[in-house]
């Protein structure tokens, strides 16, 4: 993934998240994570929110960060799409220790982590030029 990428998604801690259930659309803000050698956006969320309830029989899933601006030439932003799944076993470990490291004060949490495999990303960054797309496809994929 681009530097530039990279950079933007590391910089922020919050995601807006999309799921689909009977044609029913919902989002839901989450503090997030980003594991870069895996492609993961990792976050925290109860088995029983609705985001997480529908993600479980849909699992496909869109998500955006955006940075909070109103100077038209400073805005930048990702559009992801991918696949959501619980964090278990091996992955766990690795998705935990990086929230952590994040979000030190979730240790004394208990609460169930979640794994976003980005398998398209779309970012525009109007300081490139305006409307200025950068995307990126996951290879793992191809």
């Amino acid at each position: 993934m681009e530097k530039r990428i990279t950079d933007f998604i590391k910089k922020h801690h919050v995601l807006t998240l999309a799921t689909c259930k009977n044609e029913q659309p919902w989002c839901a803000q989450t503090f997030y994570t980003f594991v870069e050698e895996e492609n993961w956006l990792v976050f925290s969320s109860d088995k029983q929110t609705r985001h997480i309830q529908e993600s479980t029989e849909n699992n496909f899933v869109a998500a955006s960060i955006v940075l909070e601006t109103s100077v038209v030439g400073k805005l930048q932003g990702v559009q992801i799409s991918g696949t959501l799944r619980e964090a278990k076993e091996e992955e766990l470990k690795k998705a935990g220790a990086a929230y952590l490291r994040r979000f030190p004060f979730t240790i004394l949490m208990e609460t169930t982590l979640w794994i976003l495999d980005i398998h398209h990303l779309k970012m525009t960054d109007n300081r490139l030029g305006f409307g200025k797309k950068l995307i990126w496809d996951n290879p793992k994929l191809n």
